[in-house]
């Protein structure tokens, strides 16, 4: 790992083979050396958070992943399709409040139409004016595309009209069309994912990138994941923050394959921050990792903690994640960052500072 060390402390970029050297044979704690280099460079001993709410409009979809444990069918039991006034109301309920953001996602719906959507946001944003409204990953939006019979970029322009101003990073799951084919058919193919975000990017319109790990994937396939974001990220600069998530083996069909041990996933978070040099942050989501492992993270490259969510998702309480009612406090947040001897700032959705504690 000497020379792999020595080039990324002389700014040097990682190729796809070094990568893959990294996840077969590099110790923990080298890699935290490694990506803490990395992360300092980028962010200092800053941890971002913001104050945010999710809006989960439904869990029935078209799609039949197999490792979800979110999605239901129409009808059935613990499925919900939440009406347009159902979501103002949520948003309704925090009008008044210091929430910064608003995400949402929610399951592929066979029957919601391009003008539901429009409505939706439109409607959000009425409510929550002073909100950044996330929402619709690439392949909500790729469906929404095929329903309506019109290129993603004419979508994307009739929801960033409505107000959408940024979109999230789900649904990237693993970049490779064979494993896709296995784990999650019907979604878009990975060039799909790619393009849906390269035409956001376009639009002026940032977004997130995700990586879902720790089921039947090889190491192989990770690090051509980290490239062709890498690629993209340099083609368009469009991308804030990437986020690694862990695969949760409860309530679906992978069960079997088990899960990635909380080592694995701090390595992960390393060789992500590693490799991935053009993308200025790295999430260490806590709703999924968990709070102790959060907080470790930073230690390993992450340098953004999410939000303080408040309730608002139940997509990896569904799956056995730890927290079953994910909220934290912003002294809460503060306190996981001061504690590891890191600064935290309060942010927007853009990673403009909004205050340092």
């Amino acid at each position: 790992m000497t020379t792999i060390h020595k080039k990324i402390l002389a700014c040097g970029r990682l190729t796809p083979d070094e990568c893959l050297a990294l996840y077969r044979s590099a110790s923990l704690p080298e890699l935290g050396v490694m990506a803490s280099a990395v992360r300092e460079r980028l962010n200092g001993r800053y941890v971002y958070f913001n104050r945010n709410v999710h809006i989960e409009p439904t869990n029935v979809c078209a799609n039949r992943c197999l490792f979800c444990s979110y999605r239901r069918n129409e009808g059935q039991k613990g499925s919900w399709d939440l009406s347009l006034d159902d979501i103002f109301a949520i948003a309704r309920q925090h009008v008044g409040s210091d929430i910064t953001e608003v995400h949402i996602v929610g399951g592929v719906h066979p029957r919601h139409t391009l003008d539901f959507y429009e409505r939706m946001v439109g409607g959000v944003r009425r409510i929550l004016p002073g909100a950044h409204i996330k929402a619709f990953t690439a392949e909500e939006l790729w469906r929404m595309a095929q329903q309506a019979g019109l290129p993603v970029g004419e979508v994307l322009a009739r929801l960033k009209a409505c107000g959408l101003q940024s979109i999230p990073g789900g649904g990237a799951e693993i970049l490779n069309d064979d494993l896709r084919a296995r784990i999650c058919p019907e979604k878009v193919c990975a060039q799909g994912w790619l393009d849906v975000h390269r035409s956001a990017h376009a639009q002026g319109i940032p977004s997130n990138a995700t990586m879902l790990y720790g089921h039947v994937e090889a190491y192989e396939h990770r690090v051509e994941h980290l490239q062709r974001l890498r690629d993209l990220q340099d083609k368009t600069g469009g991308f804030n923050a990437f986020i690694p998530l862990k695969f949760f083996s409860k309530n679906n069909r992978l069960s079997a394959t088990g899960e990635a041990s909380a080592i694995e996933e701090l390595r992960n978070m390393a060789i992500c921050r590693i490799f991935l040099d053009n993308i200025p942050h790295i999430k260490a989501y806590w709703p999924m990792c968990g709070k102790a492992v959060a907080q470790l993270a930073l230690s390993f490259g992450a340098d953004d903690l999410d939000g303080t969510i408040d309730d608002s998702t139940k997509i990896y309480a569904m799956a056995g994640a730890h927290d079953k009612a994910p909220k934290m406090t912003v002294r809460e947040l503060c306190q996981l960052a001061q504690q590891s001897r890191f600064i935290p700032v309060e942010r927007d959705s853009l990673y403009h500072a909004i205050k340092q504690y």
